[in-house]
């Protein structure tokens, strides 16, 4: 077990939530931008948030380069009580992932009528969402998301258990519609 695992983990993601912070700042500017037609810094706004969509994608996944053992005996274990005070502890419950998501459903309905000129951006925002959601899977599945349930799961009390990558597929679905609403 390498104590290097528990600061590379930290440190990353803390990493992941400024670059989260600064995508809520980035898509208000965005959504202010398109309120005042100045598409040229709707533009500017939309790039730098598929920017830090993939920068948060990358942190996520240097968040995870240590040995898989090293997360099941030392990091995951900080995600539970007494370390935690929730027993279903989860990312969805941080105050920069709440306002990301509210901050999307305002959105929707301007992606859902966006000009013709912020397309192309507006694609690569999409695909930059896809890659992070990509890489969330990925370190997921690294460290045994894929046979079992987030730690989210193991609380609750539905009966059809889900694996976490198979939650993490949800939410992508789910995610998408609100970034790219006209997709079938």
């Amino acid at each position: 077990m390498s104590p290097e695992s528990l600061e590379i983990w930290k440190k990353l993601h803390w990493s992941f939530f400024s670059m989260i912070q600064a995508l809520n700042i980035g898509l208000q500017r965005f959504e202010q931008a398109i309120l005042t037609k100045n598409l040229a810094l709707a533009q500017i706004e939309l790039e730098s948030a598929a920017t830090l969509m993939l920068a948060s994608g990358a942190a996520m996944e240097l968040a995870a380069s240590f040995n898989p053992a090293d997360y099941n005996l030392q990091i995951r274990a900080t995600m539970l009580p007494p370390y935690v005070e929730s027993d279903n502890f989860s990312g969805l419950m941080s105050w920069d992932h709440f306002f990301l998501i509210a901050i999307w459903m305002r959105l929707k309905p301007i992606f859902e009528n966006l000009p013709c000129e912020l397309e192309s951006s507006h694609e690569r925002f999409v695909l930059a969402y896809k890659s992070l959601a990509h890489a969330h899977k990925g370190v997921c599945s690294k460290f045994g998301g894929d046979e079992k349930g987030s730690i989210r799961s193991d609380s609750t009390k539905n009966s059809v258990k889900k694996t976490a990558v198979e939650t993490l597929e949800q939410f992508e679905k789910n995610r998408e519609r609100l970034l790219d609403p006209n997709i079938e």
